[in-house]
């Protein structure tokens, strides 16, 4: 029997996880062009080393990072550039990418597998292979991998969690990770605690992917793993947030304004964790990842491995959804996914999900805050989400700072939970990002 971690607040969504838990991963077909955007990770954005007209193969490097927080991007198809340009990106914006022909003939890059034994290798040696592959964080985030795994040496690190929690209502593509490619990623993780130095190293996993916690355990017994632990976490959402996970796990806090880093803690996604196992074993680039494609007017839902840039287009047609009825797609969970603006955007590297609805949110009929404390009592970063949202709505965004406005997490458990129907995380993210223009303003002022 498993002690099973929590931490105070959270709620409880319907799972919505049966369509596809059980739905092993298919490998889907190469489209027949793909769109690569250049940035598809937290930091600047990759500069294109290709031009139209240029012959590029899998796992060729055709953007190289554009500074240190960034990352390389790779061709996911062999064929011939047409044109690098803007395109309409998930998050809404245009931005720079590379557009490819795919000739079919799916020719590879050569991978360069590493040069010795891993256990063999130094850290330094091993976070410059994993930052080649381009990999960032998976779950969501995008951080870059090797900036991650690079903390200052005054900030030493005890604990690594590999986070299979996969929280979010529908997505399913780490269980069956898990399941699949367990080995994999259990290296993946004992690459990254030797990076790092850290004396533990725990799988945490929520307690509704009981078939994940004992293939892991299983996999567990091998004199190999000896290092490794599971943690059985109490189904909860958002039990996959950073800060929550490793509230859970050690009891420890991460400080307002700080990092995991600060308290001797690193998180990384299970995805990401087979990533750095692909790229240091095979010498594999990241250009592919499992994406869960679900929802209400999903005909044929399924766990499929996608080549980035596959356009969402081709992915929904080849899972019979129903287009009739279709009002709204989701990247990522319904909880802190995006909602498309157009189908024509590609798959990219934080990618878990495809949600179709066939209804859009109802217009959110604003009743006044009847002071219940329901926001604040279900507030995984303990704020006062109510009161944020009041100071953010009247412009007030010194007040709403003092309130701790930037340590929210927008992860929508307040507004899921309101039951006047405020959309307080909307208020919250509005006041954010006016309190990041105005310092960014600032700064500029500052300059002159």
């Amino acid at each position: 029997m498993f002690k099973k971690y929590s931490f105070k607040g959270g709620i409880h969504p319907p799972h919505n996880k049966k369509q596809t838990e059980s739905l092993t991963i298919e490998e889907f077909a190469a489209p027949d062009k793909v769109i690569i955007p250049l940035s598809q990770h937290i930091g600047a954005p990759a500069k294109a080393v290709v031009k139209r007209g240029d012959r590029v193969c899998i796992g060729q490097t055709i953007g190289d990072a554009g500074g240190f927080v960034s990352a390389p991007v790779h061709s996911s198809v062999s064929g011939t550039v047409k044109s690098v340009g803007m395109f309409p990106h998930p998050t809404g914006k245009q931005t720079m990418a590379v557009e490819i022909e795919n000739d079919g003939t799916d020719e590879f890059a050569p991978l360069e597998s590493f040069e010795k034994p891993w256990k063999e290798a130094a850290p330094g040696e091993l976070i410059q292979k994993i930052n080649n592959c381009g990999i960032v964080g998976m779950g969501g985030a995008t951080f870059p991998t090797h900036v991650k795994l690079s903390p200052p040496s005054n900030k030493p690190i005890d604990t690594l969690i590999i986070n299979g929690a996969e929280c979010e209502p529908y997505l399913t593509a780490d269980h069956r990770l898990m399941l699949e490619r367990t080995e994999g990623l259990l290296t993946g993780a004992l690459i990254t605690r030797k990076i790092l130095g850290a004396k533990r190293c725990t799988i945490a996993i929520e307690d509704n992917k009981a078939d994940a916690i004992a293939a892991i355990s299983q996999k567990l017994s091998d004199p190999k793993f000896k290092d490794l632990s599971v943690g059985v976490l109490k189904s909860k959402y958002p039990q996959g947030g950073e800060k929550q996970l490793i509230n859970a796990v050690t009891s420890r806090e991460v400080p307002s304004g700080g990092l995991p880093m600060d308290i001797g803690c690193v998180v990384e996604n299970v995805s990401t964790a087979l990533a750095i196992y692909d790229a240091i074993i095979d010498g594999k680039p990241l250009y592919q990842r499992v994406v869960t494609i679900t929802g209400p007017l999903t005909r044929t839902p399924k766990n499929l491995l996608v080549r980035i840039g596959t356009p969402v287009m081709n992915i929904l047609q080849a899972c019979d959804v129903d287009f009739s009825m279709l009002k709204k797609v989701v990247t990522g969970g319904p909880m802190m996914g995006i909602a498309l603006s157009t189908l024509d955007v590609p798959v990219i590297k934080s990618t878990s999900g495809l949600l179709t609805l066939d209804e859009k949110t109802p217009g959110i009929r604003e009743y006044p805050c009847i002071n219940c404390g329901k926001c604040v009592k279900i507030c995984p970063m303990k704020l006062i989400p109510s009161r944020i949202c009041k100071y953010a709505e009247k412009g007030k965004l010194d007040d709403a700072a003092e309130w701790n406005l930037m340590d929210c997490m927008e992860c929508g458990s307040c507004t899921y939970t309101c039951p006047s129907k405020i959309n307080l995380v909307h208020y919250i993210r509005l006041g954010k990002y006016q309190i990041q223009a105005k310092r960014a303003a600032q700064n500029t002022e500052q300059k002159k």
